[in-house]
């Protein structure tokens, strides 16, 4: 099993910046492909960015493509979403996951944190 718990939520203005850290215990962490995704309000959950285990490939969602990057910090058993140059439409609740392999899909994770809010003003 692996406990994820997503932090660093919170309101910021337009083009202003947050960084969300995705915190694990459990089983080693640092074997797992990680990923972000976000749910609007009223909306599906979609991806935003995914990270192979060892932080080597990337992935992102064009539409945060240039602005976000996502990272990893293996032993402090972490991952990072950067996120810049913040728009309205960013405001959801941004979730991190887990899984075995590096997917754009949501079900093909296994585990899942508990989400942080991000609310972005105009």
């Amino acid at each position: 099993q692996v406990q994820l718990v997503e932090s660093g939520g919170g309101l910021v203005q337009a083009g202003g910046s947050l960084r969300l850290s995705c915190t694990a215990s459990g089983r080693t962490f640092s074997s797992y492909a990680t990923g972000w995704f976000r749910q609007p309000p009223g909306e599906e959950r979609e991806f935003v960015a995914a990270i192979s285990w060892s932080g080597g490939n990337t992935y992102y969602a064009e539409s945060v493509k240039g602005r976000f990057t996502i990272s990893r910090d293996n032993a402090k058993n972490t991952v990072y979403l950067r996120m810049n140059s913040l728009k309205p439409e960013d405001t959801a609740v941004y979730y991190c996951a887990a899984g075995e392999i590096v997917q754009l899909r949501a079900k093909g994770y296994d585990y899942w944190g508990q989400g942080t809010q991000v609310t972005v003003s105009s």
